[in-house]
C-alpha cells in the first residue's frame, strides 16, 4: 500500500487530508511537527510528504531540507501546503515538487499526490 506522510499542527487539517487520501486508498500516517516527522521517517517509507510550513519545534522548510539532506529520503517528493509561506516555499523548487495556499481544495491536493506517486493498488 502506498504511503503518505502529513505534517501539520493543525489537527483539522490533517484530519481533512487524513480523509481525503484514506478515501482514494492510501494510507496515510502523520506527525504534528518537522521533529516528529523525522521520527516517522525512520519507522516508514512515505512515498510522499505533505508538509505545512509554520510548526512549532522545526518548521516545513527545515523539515524538507533534513528530508533532502539525507541519501536514503532525499527522492521522497515534498508538497508543502502553507497559509502565510507559500513565496519562500516557491523559491525551493529544488525542495517542493507543488506548493498549495491555505485555504486550499482538498481536491486539488489529493489530484497532485495522484499525479506524483500515481493512483494505490487496490486492495
Amino acid at each position: 500500500m502506498t504511503t503518505i506522510l502529513v505534517v501539520d499542527d493543525e489537527f483539522l487539517i490533517a484530519d481533512l487530508l487524513v480523509d481525503a487520501l484514506e478515501e482514494e486508498g492510501f494510507r496515510v500516517v502523520t506527525a504534528s511537527n518537522g521533529r516528529k516527522a523525522l521520527e516517522v521517517l525512520h519507522k516508514e517509507a512515505p512515498a510522499l510528504v505533505l508538509t505545512d510550513f509554520m510548526m512549532p519545534l522545526m518548521n516545513g522548510l527545515e523539515l524538507a531540507q533534513a528530508i533532502k539532506a539525507n541519501p536514503d529520503r532525499s527522492k521522497i517528493p515534498i508538497i508543502l501546503v502553507s497559509g502565510a509561506q507559500g513565496a519562500i516555499a516557491r523559491n525551493h523548487p529544488d525542495l517542493f515538487v507543488a506548493v498549495y495556499d491555505k485555504p486550499f481544495r482538498v481536491e486539488k491536493v489529493v489530484a497532485a499526490v495522484i499525479e506524483i506517486v500515481g493512483t494505490p493498488p487496490q486492495t
